[in-house]
């Protein structure tokens, strides 16, 4: 068992050293890389309110029992695993299939180094060792906006999923 002390130090250290920062949904992240290349709106789906980069890249950290919890954006993405405990990521489609899928180190025990998240559908994630963080990296393309991200309501997705209540509870804020 990991002790709680030294958890908080060695998930502080990439923090510090990666300069992340607190994210809305959870954790701590920082933008890595933004294209200079532009998709202009005219040439994206209506879903984009103007131009987007190519792509966007970030780093993102869960220590403990943070969560990223429930949000979709317009854009399909990525996650990398770099380091640290697996973690699962729930994902739910348009039409209420859940899926999870373990990203981690671990590929005998069915982790993926990557996973990829369709555009619109409702994600979050947790680790799998709560003794633990996880390190991973996110890659958007058309790049990532603000205004592209929709925090998912507790009450809002359990009357669209209701059969998904448990993990919506576990992957909702309050």
């Amino acid at each position: 068992m990991v002790n709680n002390n030294n958890l908080k130090k060695e998930a502080g250290y990439w923090i510090q050293k990666l300069n992340l920062q607190k994210h809305p949904e959870g954790g701590y992240y920082r933008e890595t890389y933004r294209s200079n290349e532009i998709i202009t709106k005219d040439c994206l789906p209506n879903r984009y309110d103007g131009n987007r980069s190519f792509y966007t890249s970030i780093y993102f950290l869960l220590i403990g029992n943070d969560i990223s919890a429930f949000h979709r954006i317009k854009s399909d993405e990525i996650w990398h695993f770099y380091y640290g405990s697996s973690m699962t990521i729930y994902r739910i489609d348009p039409d209420g299939m859940l899926f999870k899928t373990k990203i981690g180190d671990n590929l005998e025990n069915g982790e993926l180094f990557q996973t990829y998240i369709k555009a619109g559908h409702w994600f979050g994630a947790k680790i799998n060792d709560p003794n633990s963080f996880s390190l991973a990296g996110c890659t958007v393309a058309p790049g990532f906006d603000f205004s592209d991200f929709e925090l998912g309501s507790r009450k809002d997705l359990i009357k669209a999923y209701p059969r998904h209540r448990e993990i919506i509870e576990q992957l909702t804020l309050p």
